[in-house]
């Protein structure tokens, strides 16, 4: 956070990871959780995982909660064989098959009757910075039962699919004809993946993909052509997502310019200064 030391001082970033079963250190925020700028409430319907996420948690600053995100209704959660692929959408064994190692990991196991909750109505969210999103298929119900709380988000970190991994699931397109009609623009895919048809291995790898891509993370942003509506916390916390979280320097240099333009600042060229400046040796 060296590149934002000329703030006063830095709100507290409010963080919200809905399937947060892979919490880590590979995650995108975890470096501004670990240096204590952020605060986070994750979401791991299974009660076990979730137990684990809460026992081996060491920030009092985050909390993990076993809540099913959804539409507020009941639903059929398809738990499979590998706990990171249940989902409340069946799998779709007949294209899963047709892939190296898919179907091997969303086959499925059990039926269960769950009760979802819309994240607009869950009391310990007041508000979000940085969304992120990866329940296998249920993202766009989650997002719109959200919309409440988009009105103050900021960035979103979202799982897209572009086939049906999962019967009748939401695709990239209906994830992003959504978020762009609640002020978003689509930033960059966090990395894209597939798999290798049947019966090629590319590499000796099968998770490895030739050229059939099956999903990836897909960052969206505040609107960057509407920074007026924010108001200047807002942009504070937008620039540091968007170069400590996305490392988007020229987007947090964008934003920086919008708090000097308020301000008659000079945060823009002081954040560009040490962005280009040598390492002192």
């Amino acid at each position: 956070m060296n590149n934002f030391s000329f703030f006063d001082e830095i709100p507290e970033i409010k963080i919200v990871d809905v399937g947060a079963s892979d919490i880590g250190g590979t995650q995108s925020y975890q470096k501004i959780i670990d240096d204590g700028f952020a605060s986070l409430i994750g979401f791991e319907p299974n009660k076990q995982a979730c137990k684990e996420l809460n026992d081996n948690n060491k920030n009092s600053k985050c909390k993990f909660l076993p809540y099913f995100i959804g539409d507020g209704e009941l639903a059929t959660f398809h738990e499979t064989n590998w706990v990171a692929t249940g989902s409340l959408f069946a799998p779709n064994t007949r294209l899963l098959d047709k892939f190296q190692n898919l179907s091997e990991l969303v086959t499925p196991k059990l039926k269960h009757q769950v009760k979802t909750i819309r994240l607009d109505d869950i009391p310990e969210i007041k508000k979000i910075d940085f969304l992120k999103m990866d329940i296998q298929g249920g993202e766009l119900s989650a997002l719109s039962n959200a919309t409440n709380l988009l009105k103050s988000t900021l960035v979103i970190q979202t799982e897209v699919e572009f086939v049906e991994l999962y019967k009748d699931q939401p695709l990239f397109s209906d994830i992003d004809k959504f978020l762009r009609s609640q002020g978003f623009q689509f930033h960059c895919f966090k990395g894209v993946s597939g798999r290798a048809f049947k019966p090629l291995i590319c590499d000796n790898d099968i998770n490895k993909m030739i050229n059939q891509q099956l999903w990836s993370d897909a960052i969206y942003v505040k609107d960057w052509m509407s920074l007026e509506s924010l108001n200047e916390e807002a942009l504070i916390t937008y620039a540091i997502l968007a170069n400590e979280v996305l490392n988007s320097p020229d987007l947090a240099h964008l934003v920086l310019q919008k708090i000097d333009n308020l301000k008659n600042s000079n945060f823009a060229v002081t954040f560009l200064n040490k962005l280009t400046s040598s390492p002192e040796k």
